[in-house]
């Protein structure tokens, strides 16, 4: 059995809040008792800033800092921590910024546990969802996306991250590369008949799970329902058909 295997379909998803602090602060109010992560992407954290991040942490969520860290490798390990010491439970770093910068932010999340008495979980981000084969050719990246996803996940799991963030069309192949205890996060996910929106990688609740996801982000479908709650309940019963 994996790492993330006995965990129940609420704790496997996370909901993205794309939006402005005060809407951040009245849908985690509708979420509560529903939802147990929250994501706070980098339109929050600019205009919240990590002060939100304690406070939903506070609140009782687990917060997942999608900040995309890539910098030089003192830079990257310290904004590590600090985002760990102000509630972040999963922080993102990108792949492409390379095995120093990689390990920094390993060494960052162990000087939270050291501090805090407890590490974040870190995921490298391989392939932006939104990018397809022309996109990354265009920024001189040649070898088809799932290639080119495959060496930064492993250059990743060996410089000591705890998994990826890929497209559900990764996942499988994400699932075999880093094996049963590598975190596999998969946004781009929409229950059927959603909108696409800005994603152009794709699937439903139920197949990102199926194909090796420990996680899925949620966002518009939930945060733009007429009510969230009962949006996220019905994810949840979706991923918890297919565990």
């Amino acid at each position: 059995m994996g790492r993330f295997d006995s965990l129940p379909a609420r704790d496997r998803i996370m909901v993205a809040l794309d939006c402005t602090p005060d809407e951040a602060r009245e849908l985690a109010g509708r979420l509560e008792g529903h939802a147990t992560w929250l994501k706070v992407g980098i339109t929050l954290i600019y205009a919240g800033g990590l002060p939100l991040v304690r406070e939903l942490s506070e609140r009782g969520f687990k917060v997942f800092v999608d900040a995309k860290f890539h910098d030089i490798p003192h830079q990257a390990r310290g904004a590590v921590l600090a985002a760990a010491t102000s509630g972040a439970d999963l922080i993102t770093v990108h792949g492409s910024g390379g095995a120093a910068m990689l390990e920094a932010c390993h060494e960052g999340a162990e000087l939270a546990r050291e501090r805090l008495g407890h590490a974040p979980l870190l995921a490298a981000i391989t392939v932006l969802t939104s990018m397809d084969a022309a996109a990354l050719a265009s920024v001189g990246v040649r070898r088809p996306i799932p290639e080119q996803a495959a060496a930064l996940a492993t250059l990743a799991q060996r410089s000591g991250i705890d998994g990826v963030v890929c497209s559900p069309r990764e996942a499988r192949e994400m699932r075999d590369l880093l094996g049963p205890d590598a975190l596999v996060v998969c946004p781009g996910v929409r229950p059927a008949g959603s909108a696409l929106g800005d994603q152009s990688r794709v699937a439903t609740p139920a197949q990102a799970i199926a194909a090796g996801a420990s996680h899925i982000v949620v966002g518009r479908p939930i945060t733009q329902a007429p009510d969230a709650a009962t949006a996220f309940d019905a994810i949840e019963r979706e991923v918890a058909n297919a565990l």
